[in-house]
Protein backbone atom coordinates (compact mmCIF):
# COMPACT_ATOMS: atom_id res chain seq x y z
CA UNK A 1 0.00 0.00 0.00
CA UNK A 2 1.44 3.30 -1.01
CA UNK A 3 1.82 5.95 1.82
CA UNK A 4 0.34 9.58 1.18
CA UNK A 5 2.89 11.88 -0.32
CA UNK A 6 0.42 14.70 1.44
CA UNK A 7 0.90 15.13 5.32
CA UNK A 8 -1.91 15.24 7.24
CA UNK A 9 -2.52 16.29 10.72
CA UNK A 10 -0.12 15.21 13.37
CA UNK A 11 -0.74 13.29 16.38
CA UNK A 12 -1.90 16.64 19.07
CA UNK A 13 -2.39 14.08 22.38
CA UNK A 14 1.38 13.05 21.49
CA UNK A 15 2.74 16.37 21.40
CA UNK A 16 0.55 18.01 24.15
CA UNK A 17 1.92 15.25 26.21
CA UNK A 18 5.64 16.03 25.94
CA UNK A 19 4.98 19.19 26.20
CA UNK A 20 3.56 19.04 29.64
CA UNK A 21 6.77 16.92 30.26
CA UNK A 22 8.68 19.57 29.05
CA UNK A 23 7.03 21.85 30.88
CA UNK A 24 7.10 20.23 34.40
CA UNK A 25 10.99 19.28 33.64
CA UNK A 26 11.57 23.00 33.60
CA UNK A 27 10.11 23.56 36.81
CA UNK A 28 11.72 20.76 38.52
CA UNK A 29 15.05 21.49 37.48
CA UNK A 30 14.75 25.40 38.64
CA UNK A 31 13.41 23.94 41.70
CA UNK A 32 16.09 20.77 42.11
CA UNK A 33 19.12 23.26 41.28
CA UNK A 34 18.62 26.43 42.70
CA UNK A 35 20.53 25.57 46.09
CA UNK A 36 23.62 24.01 44.01
CA UNK A 37 23.53 26.94 41.46
CA UNK A 38 23.72 29.33 44.07
CA UNK A 39 26.46 27.67 46.48
CA UNK A 40 28.56 26.48 43.36
CA UNK A 41 27.85 29.37 40.70
CA UNK A 42 26.34 32.36 42.21
CA UNK A 43 23.38 32.28 40.29
CA UNK A 44 20.03 30.28 41.62
CA UNK A 45 19.08 30.28 37.78
CA UNK A 46 22.17 29.13 36.25
CA UNK A 47 20.72 25.61 35.54
CA UNK A 48 17.72 26.36 34.66
CA UNK A 49 19.10 28.91 32.19
CA UNK A 50 21.19 26.86 30.41
CA UNK A 51 18.33 23.92 30.48
CA UNK A 52 15.88 26.58 28.79
CA UNK A 53 18.13 27.59 26.08
CA UNK A 54 18.74 23.57 25.15
CA UNK A 55 14.18 23.45 25.56
CA UNK A 56 14.03 26.03 23.02
CA UNK A 57 16.82 24.26 20.40
CA UNK A 58 14.75 20.88 21.19
CA UNK A 59 11.92 22.72 20.17
CA UNK A 60 13.04 23.90 16.99
CA UNK A 61 14.77 20.35 16.38
CA UNK A 62 11.05 18.86 17.15
CA UNK A 63 9.60 21.47 14.79
CA UNK A 64 11.94 20.71 11.54
CA UNK A 65 11.66 16.91 12.43
CA UNK A 66 8.88 16.85 12.46
CA UNK A 67 8.00 18.37 9.02
CA UNK A 68 10.21 15.91 7.21
CA UNK A 69 9.06 13.43 5.30
CA UNK A 70 10.70 10.50 7.97
CA UNK A 71 11.50 7.73 4.99
CA UNK A 72 14.13 10.49 4.17
CA UNK A 73 16.01 9.41 6.85
CA UNK A 74 16.70 5.94 5.25
CA UNK A 75 19.00 7.94 3.11
CA UNK A 76 20.76 9.16 6.12
CA UNK A 77 21.36 6.42 8.40
CA UNK A 78 24.39 4.66 8.07
CA UNK A 79 25.90 8.17 7.68
CA UNK A 80 24.99 8.66 11.24
CA UNK A 81 26.37 4.83 12.16
CA UNK A 82 29.36 6.26 10.02
CA UNK A 83 29.49 8.93 12.64
CA UNK A 84 28.09 8.00 15.98
CA UNK A 85 30.37 5.31 15.80
CA UNK A 86 33.87 7.01 15.59
CA UNK A 87 32.04 9.65 18.23
CA UNK A 88 31.64 6.81 20.74
CA UNK A 89 35.67 5.76 20.36
CA UNK A 90 36.66 9.27 20.58
CA UNK A 91 34.95 9.83 24.14
CA UNK A 92 37.01 7.09 25.02
CA UNK A 93 40.41 8.65 24.43
CA UNK A 94 39.76 12.20 25.28
CA UNK A 95 35.94 12.70 26.74
CA UNK A 96 35.72 14.66 30.41
CA UNK A 97 35.02 12.07 33.21
CA UNK A 98 32.72 13.08 35.68
CA UNK A 99 30.52 10.92 38.20
CA UNK A 100 32.75 7.76 37.89
CA UNK A 101 32.15 8.12 33.80
CA UNK A 102 33.36 9.06 30.37
CA UNK A 103 30.28 10.44 28.65
CA UNK A 104 31.26 14.04 27.27
CA UNK A 105 33.26 15.46 24.81
CA UNK A 106 33.55 18.79 25.40
CA UNK A 107 33.71 21.82 23.39
CA UNK A 108 35.28 25.01 24.94
CA UNK A 109 33.68 25.97 28.68
CA UNK A 110 29.93 26.30 27.83
CA UNK A 111 28.92 23.10 25.28
CA UNK A 112 29.74 19.85 26.33
CA UNK A 113 28.07 17.01 23.92
CA UNK A 114 26.92 13.39 25.31
CA UNK A 115 27.87 10.86 21.96
CA UNK A 116 25.69 8.11 23.67
CA UNK A 117 22.56 10.12 22.93
CA UNK A 118 22.82 10.70 19.58
CA UNK A 119 23.49 6.91 19.07
CA UNK A 120 20.23 5.95 20.82
CA UNK A 121 18.38 8.20 17.62
CA UNK A 122 20.73 7.18 15.05
CA UNK A 123 20.41 3.45 15.97
CA UNK A 124 16.80 3.84 16.04
CA UNK A 125 16.63 5.14 12.15
CA UNK A 126 19.53 2.52 11.17
CA UNK A 127 17.86 -0.62 12.45
CA UNK A 128 14.60 0.39 11.29
CA UNK A 129 15.92 0.32 7.89
CA UNK A 130 18.28 -2.75 7.92
CA UNK A 131 15.20 -4.70 9.23
CA UNK A 132 12.76 -3.11 7.06
CA UNK A 133 15.26 -4.23 3.71
CA UNK A 134 15.86 -7.82 5.50
CA UNK A 135 12.47 -9.00 4.91
CA UNK A 136 11.70 -12.39 5.86
CA UNK A 137 15.74 -12.84 6.42
CA UNK A 138 15.44 -11.31 9.64
CA UNK A 139 13.92 -14.85 10.69
CA UNK A 140 17.13 -16.78 10.12
CA UNK A 141 19.96 -16.79 11.89
CA UNK A 142 22.88 -16.06 9.26
CA UNK A 143 21.06 -12.81 7.53
CA UNK A 144 18.68 -11.68 10.60
CA UNK A 145 20.57 -12.80 13.94
CA UNK A 146 24.31 -12.74 13.92
CA UNK A 147 24.23 -9.37 12.03
CA UNK A 148 21.96 -8.29 13.95
CA UNK A 149 23.77 -9.26 17.03
CA UNK A 150 27.05 -7.86 15.68
CA UNK A 151 26.29 -4.54 15.27
CA UNK A 152 24.26 -4.24 18.76
CA UNK A 153 27.34 -5.87 20.42
CA UNK A 154 29.62 -3.06 18.96
CA UNK A 155 27.46 -0.26 20.25
CA UNK A 156 26.73 -1.69 23.58
CA UNK A 157 30.53 -2.73 24.10
CA UNK A 158 31.65 0.89 23.70
CA UNK A 159 28.68 2.35 25.74
CA UNK A 160 30.12 -0.02 28.56
CA UNK A 161 32.98 1.03 27.90
CA UNK A 162 32.29 4.73 29.24
CA UNK A 163 30.86 2.75 32.71
CA UNK A 164 27.24 3.74 31.42
CA UNK A 165 25.28 0.81 32.12
CA UNK A 166 21.77 2.91 32.05
CA UNK A 167 22.59 3.86 28.68
CA UNK A 168 23.21 0.50 28.21
CA UNK A 169 20.37 -0.73 28.69
CA UNK A 170 18.18 1.40 27.08
CA UNK A 171 20.43 0.14 23.81
CA UNK A 172 19.68 -2.65 24.16
CA UNK A 173 16.15 -2.52 24.87
CA UNK A 174 15.11 -0.54 21.80
CA UNK A 175 17.34 -2.85 19.41
CA UNK A 176 15.66 -6.16 20.78
CA UNK A 177 11.70 -4.27 20.84
CA UNK A 178 12.31 -3.48 17.46
CA UNK A 179 14.39 -6.81 15.98
CA UNK A 180 10.98 -8.70 17.88
CA UNK A 181 8.72 -6.40 16.10
CA UNK A 182 10.25 -7.05 12.50
CA UNK A 183 9.84 -11.01 12.58
CA UNK A 184 12.24 -12.51 14.62
CA UNK A 185 12.57 -16.23 15.12
CA UNK A 186 10.88 -16.33 18.71
CA UNK A 187 13.00 -19.12 19.55
CA UNK A 188 16.62 -17.80 18.52
CA UNK A 189 15.60 -14.14 20.03
CA UNK A 190 14.43 -16.03 23.22
CA UNK A 191 18.22 -17.75 23.31
CA UNK A 192 19.91 -14.25 22.25
CA UNK A 193 18.00 -12.63 25.04
CA UNK A 194 19.08 -14.88 27.90
CA UNK A 195 22.78 -14.70 26.62
CA UNK A 196 22.40 -10.70 26.46
CA UNK A 197 21.03 -10.85 30.12
CA UNK A 198 23.26 -13.24 31.23
CA UNK A 199 26.42 -10.94 29.67
CA UNK A 200 24.69 -8.08 31.42
CA UNK A 201 24.27 -9.85 34.64
CA UNK A 202 27.98 -10.64 34.97
CA UNK A 203 28.96 -6.73 34.67
CA UNK A 204 26.47 -5.51 37.15
CA UNK A 205 28.53 -8.11 39.44
CA UNK A 206 32.09 -7.27 38.64
CA UNK A 207 33.39 -3.85 39.72
CA UNK A 208 31.73 -0.67 41.35
CA UNK A 209 28.78 -2.43 40.42
CA UNK A 210 28.76 -4.90 42.50
CA UNK A 211 28.39 -2.45 45.46
CA UNK A 212 25.18 -1.53 43.65
CA UNK A 213 23.69 -4.88 44.29
CA UNK A 214 24.66 -5.07 47.62
CA UNK A 215 23.09 -1.30 48.24
CA UNK A 216 20.18 -2.99 46.22
CA UNK A 217 19.37 -5.93 48.56
CA UNK A 218 19.85 -3.63 51.38
CA UNK A 219 18.73 -0.04 51.43
CA UNK A 220 18.86 1.35 54.88
CA UNK A 221 22.70 0.27 55.60
CA UNK A 222 25.83 2.01 54.51
CA UNK A 223 23.69 4.82 54.00
CA UNK A 224 26.71 7.46 54.07
CA UNK A 225 28.82 5.76 51.08
CA UNK A 226 26.93 2.85 48.66
CA UNK A 227 23.53 3.62 49.53
CA UNK A 228 23.99 7.45 50.07
CA UNK A 229 21.77 8.32 47.30
CA UNK A 230 19.36 5.81 47.34
CA UNK A 231 18.92 6.17 50.91
CA UNK A 232 18.53 10.13 50.28
CA UNK A 233 16.23 9.65 47.29
CA UNK A 234 13.87 7.16 49.46
CA UNK A 235 13.93 9.63 51.87
CA UNK A 236 12.99 12.38 50.07
CA UNK A 237 9.78 10.38 48.53
CA UNK A 238 9.14 9.24 51.83
CA UNK A 239 8.65 12.91 52.87
CA UNK A 240 6.38 14.42 50.02
CA UNK A 241 3.56 11.92 51.69
CA UNK A 242 0.27 12.53 49.65
CA UNK A 243 0.95 16.45 48.16
CA UNK A 244 4.19 17.08 48.91
CA UNK A 245 6.05 19.78 50.94
CA UNK A 246 5.23 22.50 48.25
CA UNK A 247 7.29 23.76 45.06
CA UNK A 248 10.87 24.73 45.68
CA UNK A 249 10.53 23.28 49.67
CA UNK A 250 12.59 20.31 49.35
CA UNK A 251 14.81 19.24 51.98
CA UNK A 252 17.20 16.66 50.19
CA UNK A 253 18.49 19.06 47.48
CA UNK A 254 20.49 21.44 49.90
CA UNK A 255 23.29 19.32 49.89
CA UNK A 256 21.96 15.45 50.88
CA UNK A 257 20.90 14.07 48.01
CA UNK A 258 24.07 13.88 44.64
CA UNK A 259 22.72 15.33 41.62
CA UNK A 260 19.24 15.94 42.71
CA UNK A 261 18.42 17.86 39.25
CA UNK A 262 20.05 15.12 37.14
CA UNK A 263 19.83 11.02 38.00
CA UNK A 264 17.72 12.17 41.42
CA UNK A 265 15.32 14.62 39.86
CA UNK A 266 12.44 12.34 40.49
CA UNK A 267 12.81 11.92 44.34
CA UNK A 268 12.56 15.88 44.46
CA UNK A 269 9.73 16.00 42.26
CA UNK A 270 8.24 13.53 44.98
CA UNK A 271 9.15 15.45 47.53
CA UNK A 272 8.08 18.79 46.90
CA UNK A 273 4.88 17.18 44.63
CA UNK A 274 3.89 14.10 46.76
CA UNK A 275 2.02 11.31 45.82
CA UNK A 276 0.06 13.10 43.57
CA UNK A 277 2.92 14.94 41.37
CA UNK A 278 4.77 11.62 40.67
CA UNK A 279 1.44 9.94 39.76
CA UNK A 280 0.91 12.33 37.28
CA UNK A 281 4.48 12.22 35.81
CA UNK A 282 4.13 8.33 35.54
CA UNK A 283 0.80 8.49 33.70
CA UNK A 284 2.05 11.02 31.19
CA UNK A 285 4.83 8.60 30.10
CA UNK A 286 2.09 5.80 30.12
CA UNK A 287 0.16 8.42 28.09
CA UNK A 288 3.14 8.68 25.90
CA UNK A 289 3.57 4.66 25.76
CA UNK A 290 0.14 4.36 24.68
CA UNK A 291 0.27 7.02 21.73
CA UNK A 292 3.47 5.90 20.61
CA UNK A 293 2.59 2.04 20.33
CA UNK A 294 -0.65 2.65 18.75
CA UNK A 295 1.29 4.88 16.51
CA UNK A 296 3.49 2.06 15.18
CA UNK A 297 0.47 -0.26 15.00
CA UNK A 298 -1.17 1.57 12.63
CA UNK A 299 1.75 2.94 10.11
CA UNK A 300 1.18 1.54 6.86
CA UNK A 301 5.00 0.81 6.05
CA UNK A 302 7.32 -1.51 8.12
CA UNK A 303 10.04 0.97 8.62
CA UNK A 304 7.47 4.00 9.86
CA UNK A 305 6.25 0.73 12.60
CA UNK A 306 9.81 -0.16 13.50
CA UNK A 307 11.61 3.51 13.92
CA UNK A 308 7.98 4.31 16.10
CA UNK A 309 8.51 1.31 17.98
CA UNK A 310 12.33 1.94 18.47
CA UNK A 311 11.94 5.50 19.86
CA UNK A 312 8.77 4.71 21.88
CA UNK A 313 10.77 2.21 23.48
CA UNK A 314 13.72 3.83 24.44
CA UNK A 315 11.88 7.05 26.26
CA UNK A 316 9.54 4.82 27.75
CA UNK A 317 11.72 2.09 28.86
CA UNK A 318 14.85 5.06 29.78
CA UNK A 319 12.00 7.05 32.31
CA UNK A 320 11.30 3.10 33.46
CA UNK A 321 14.86 2.57 34.56
CA UNK A 322 15.13 6.09 36.09
CA UNK A 323 11.83 6.02 38.51
CA UNK A 324 12.46 2.31 39.05
CA UNK A 325 16.34 3.17 40.46
CA UNK A 326 15.36 6.23 42.24
CA UNK A 327 12.56 4.03 44.16
CA UNK A 328 14.82 0.96 44.67
CA UNK A 329 13.17 -1.11 42.67
CA UNK A 330 16.57 -1.94 40.65
CA UNK A 331 20.09 -1.27 41.59
CA UNK A 332 20.89 1.34 41.51
CA UNK A 333 21.92 3.48 37.92
CA UNK A 334 22.13 6.62 36.50
CA UNK A 335 20.18 7.74 33.52
CA UNK A 336 18.47 10.78 33.13
CA UNK A 337 14.46 10.90 33.19
CA UNK A 338 13.30 12.12 29.65
CA UNK A 339 12.21 15.55 29.29
CA UNK A 340 12.59 16.12 33.14
CA UNK A 341 16.06 15.69 33.89
CA UNK A 342 18.85 18.38 33.74
CA UNK A 343 21.14 17.80 29.77
CA UNK A 344 20.98 19.69 26.93
CA UNK A 345 21.97 16.73 24.78
CA UNK A 346 19.40 14.29 26.10
CA UNK A 347 16.76 17.14 25.89
CA UNK A 348 18.03 17.95 21.87
CA UNK A 349 17.92 14.68 21.12
CA UNK A 350 14.51 13.57 22.80
CA UNK A 351 13.00 16.33 21.44
CA UNK A 352 14.20 15.71 17.68
CA UNK A 353 13.15 12.10 18.02
CA UNK A 354 9.50 13.16 19.13
CA UNK A 355 9.71 15.14 15.71
CA UNK A 356 10.02 11.82 13.97
CA UNK A 357 7.42 10.26 15.60
CA UNK A 358 4.81 13.34 15.06
CA UNK A 359 5.79 13.25 11.73
CA UNK A 360 4.85 9.65 11.66
CA UNK A 361 1.51 10.50 12.63
CA UNK A 362 1.02 12.86 10.02
CA UNK A 363 0.97 10.37 7.06
CA UNK A 364 -1.47 7.92 8.97
CA UNK A 365 -4.58 6.87 7.31
CA UNK A 366 -7.60 4.78 7.90
CA UNK A 367 -5.78 1.85 6.59
CA UNK A 368 -7.19 -1.48 5.63
CA UNK A 369 -4.06 -3.60 7.08
CA UNK A 370 -1.52 -1.26 8.96
CA UNK A 371 2.17 -3.14 9.15
CA UNK A 372 1.44 -4.44 12.48
CA UNK A 373 -2.29 -5.04 12.01
CA UNK A 374 -3.55 -8.66 12.65
CA UNK A 375 -4.60 -8.54 9.23
CA UNK A 376 -1.00 -7.90 7.81
CA UNK A 377 0.64 -10.44 10.13
CA UNK A 378 -1.56 -12.72 9.09
CA UNK A 379 -1.21 -12.18 5.59
CA UNK A 380 2.39 -12.26 5.87
CA UNK A 381 2.93 -15.42 7.64
CA UNK A 382 0.45 -17.21 5.20
CA UNK A 383 2.61 -15.97 2.40
CA UNK A 384 5.81 -17.71 4.03
CA UNK A 385 3.84 -20.85 4.11
CA UNK A 386 2.91 -20.77 0.42
CA UNK A 387 6.98 -19.96 -0.30
CA UNK A 388 8.02 -22.89 1.71
CA UNK A 389 4.96 -24.89 0.20
CA UNK A 390 6.73 -24.71 -3.74
CA UNK A 391 9.32 -26.87 -4.56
Amino acid sequence: MQLPREAGKIDSWLLVIVLALLCIGLIMVYSASAFSAARYQGDASYFFQRQLVAAFLGVIAMLVTMRIDYRLWRRFSLIGMLVALPLLVLVLIIGTNAYGASRWLTLGSFLSFQPSELTKLVLALYIADWLARKGKQVATFLYGLAPFIILVGIVLGLVLLENDMGTAIVIAGLAAAMFFTAGANIVQFLLAAACGGLIFGLQTLSGYRSYRWKGFLDPFQHITSINLQLYQSLLALGSGGWFGLGLGASRQKTGWLPLPYIDSIFAILGEELGFIGSAAVIILFLFLAFRGFRLARRTQDIYGALLATGITTWLVLQAIVNIAATTGSIPYTGVPLPFISYGGTALVISLAAVGILLNISRYIQEPEAPALSKQAITKTIKKRTVDKSRP
